[in-house]
């Protein structure tokens, strides 16, 4: 039986980082990983080659509408599927090997198999059972579906059988407007696909601000998106190779139906703790199938802790990493650390999306007095010189104070852009400290500085 400071359970981004700060702060460490690659989902089968799609879905966009003007003249590329799949494979490769490296570096011992919990001190992988000080769980989340939808990842596909799918559908169908809907659905319209999103609520992009949703779904739609807004979906028929949705109507309870080549369902995700042996050990679960934790991420068994997509809070691969990083501190008698206010969101289609803090309609909800300061991305040099002139940055500040509460991007490398703002917000900055910090011309960071001046005197070029 080996015995460890430390066992991990899952080695995505929560669970491997947090094996490498452990590591790092003198804790043996082992991570339990069943897949036959670290990463966990996002390496495999979600961020990282959703991605990879993305920017070459990207690539042939920008051939096709904007090389010729700019002097590049020829045919535009034919897309090569396979290739673009072998890609994509290289790329989750890379990464994966990685991680691997990092665990040797780090003499991290990899206990290949799935793991559980038969108490407080042990894990079992296999046949085999290991003793640990703590045991930490970082077992991640998988989609989830609705009632009368069945999953073949064939013909109805959650994102792990969008990544795979044998040829570019002629149409398909995205049920929910979320992240990974828009996402990949983004990818396939680019590559040619009809595409048509189906989502419950009347807003795309649930919680995110108000005037960033209106003015993404219009972007989307001069894509070639189409959107059936408060439709609530009954049932998936899946054929052979064709699939048919069937969705009611909120407003009018009328019945309509969608044909598809491929269902892509993009509904969410729940926490996978399937076969840990949470139930006969005692941890407290929440409501929602997560896993409870107290202000050290340990829950209800000493000992015991958990972080990531398994408990409380947005499934977040950088706010699993954050936890991680903070448990590791705990466990070696440090002080873990996560601000739940400054947790970005991004979301990568073209234009990105990403936003920090609070939205107007949360300021609202709670009375406070807010200010906004707003800059277009029509106004800055480089986004025009690059066909990236849609969409705009929006400061909120306090009224009194002008402490940066929150910020929404959509435009160009939005997801890069935001960090500022998040920096600025771990600091406690006001709207003028950003104002008055000099930015590098031209450059798409200068319309985040144009929004924090609009928050005072007004912007420069607006």
């Amino acid at each position: 039986m080996a015995s460890y400071d430390v066992i991990i359970i899952g080695s995505g981004p929560g669970g491997y980082v947090c094996a490498i700060r452990c590591a790092q702060l003198g804790l043996k460490t082992a991570v339990v990983e069943g897949r036959e690659t670290l990463g966990g989902t996002c390496l495999n089968v979600g961020c990282i080659p959703s991605k990879a799609l993305l920017h070459a879905s990207h690539m042939l966009h920008e051939a096709e509408h904007n090389f010729a003007k700019m002097g590049l003249k020829g045919k535009s590329p034919s897309v090569d599927w396979k290739q673009m799949l072998a890609y994509k494979h290289d790329v989750i490769g890379q990464n994966t090997k990685g991680i691997e490296f990092l665990f040797k570096k780090n003499k991290i011992d990899w206990l290949k198999g799935w793991g559980s919990i038969p108490e407080a001190g042990r894990v079992k992988v296999g046949d085999d059972t290991h003793e640990a000080k703590s045991i930490i769980i970082a077992s991640g989340s998988e989609s989830s579906s609705l009632p009368g939808v069945e999953i073949d990842e064939k013909v109805v596909v959650t994102s792990t059988g969008a990544l795979e799918l044998p040829k570019v559908p002629k149409t398909m169908v995205v049920i929910g407007a979320g992240v990974i809907g828009l996402e990949m659905g983004s990818v396939y319209a680019r590559l040619g696909s009809e595409v048509t999103v189906v989502e419950y609520l009347d807003a795309i992009t649930p919680g995110m601000d108000g005037e960033v949703q209106k003015n993404f779904q219009k972007i989307l739609k001069k894509q070639g998106i189409k959107f059936v807004m408060g439709a609530a979906v009954q049932s998936v028929d899946a054929l052979k190779t064709k699939a048919k949705v069937n969705y009611k109507l909120r407003k009018d309870d009328t019945e309509h139906q969608l044909d598809a080549d491929v269902v892509l369902v993009a509904t969410g995700r729940k926490p996978y703790v399937d076969g840990l042996g949470l139930d006969s050990l005692g941890v407290e679960m929440t409501k929602r199938g997560q896993i409870k934790t107290d202000d050290h991420w340990q829950t209800s068994v000493k000992g015991v802790y958990a972080i990531g997509d398994a408990i409380e809070g947005p499934m977040l691969a950088h706010k699993a990493e954050d936890e991680g990083m903070a448990v590791a501190c705990v466990l070696a008698g440090q002080h873990g650390h996560v601000n739940y206010n400054v947790i970005p969101g991004v979301i990568y289609t073209h234009p990105e999306v990403a936003n920090v803090g609070e939205t107007e309609e949360s300021l609202k909800d709670q009375g406070r007095a807010y200010k906004v300061g707003k800059f277009s991305f029509m106004g800055n040099g480089r986004a025009k010189a690059n066909f990236a002139g849609e969409g705009f940055v929006k400061i909120l500040a306090d009224k009194e104070t002008d402490r940066i509460l929150g910020a929404h991007i959509i435009g160009p490398m939005a997801g890069d852009l935001i960090h500022e703002i998040c920096v600025a917000m771990e600091f406690g900055a006001s709207a003028e400290d950003l104002a008055l910090t000099c930015h590098a011309h031209p450059t798409y960071s200068e319309a985040v500085r144009e929004a924090a001046l609009a928050c005072g005197d007004g912007p420069i070029h607006s």
